[in-house]
């Protein structure tokens, strides 16, 4: 009898390791020394690691979410990103 074969995906990397490696590439690219070809392939990688931490982050984000909700004794807040702070902090020399 004949096995049929299928083209292995690899598995995709966990949240800590994905994002382990998008450091290591946001460190080489920053050193600049990377030929172009190389650069851009790195890029792409990151990218990919990026959407990949990007959607675990939102799977964790609802999980939380239910479990949250089936406690029902916890409200649940919006968190502010970094970015919406700073228009809140008040400049030096004012």
């Amino acid at each position: 009898m004949a096995t049929i074969t299928t083209p292995s995906t690899p598995t995709p990397p966990d949240f800590e390791q994905a994002l382990a490696e998008l450091e290591r590439l946001v460190e080489r690219l920053e050193r600049g020394d990377l030929p172009l070809d190389e650069a851009l392939k790195t890029f792409e990688r990151g990218v990919t690691l990026t959407r990949h931490c990007q959607a675990a982050l939102k799977d964790a984000q609802q999980k939380v979410e239910i479990l949250l909700k089936r406690g029902g004794t916890a409200n649940i807040e919006p968190f502010a990103a970094p970015d919406d702070d700073a228009s809140a902090i008040p400049a030096a020399d004012e």
